[in-house]
């Protein structure tokens, strides 16, 4: 997906193995627990700003689960 295209929605499913690399990537739209990875309540204000990063972090999951909505 590419990074220009507008997000509407970032979402974690089930399976998250708390590695870090998605805070580490944007840590404007995630936080990591200690069980999971979950979206910033501010999340949506960063979409069209760091969106690259949202991408990056989707991309590089090792897990794949973190995903996106776009327009």
């Amino acid at each position: 997906m590419p990074a220009s295209v507008e997000i509407r929605r970032v979402y974690v499913t089930e399976g998250c193995i708390v590695c870090n690399l998605c805070e580490d990537t944007c840590p404007e739209v995630f936080t990591v627990t200690d069980e999971t990875s979950v979206i910033n309540d501010a999340a949506e204000q960063f979409y069209s700003e760091k969106a690259e990063a949202i991408v990056q972090s989707a991309e590089e999951c090792p897990v794949e689960v973190i995903k996106i909505e776009s327009e």
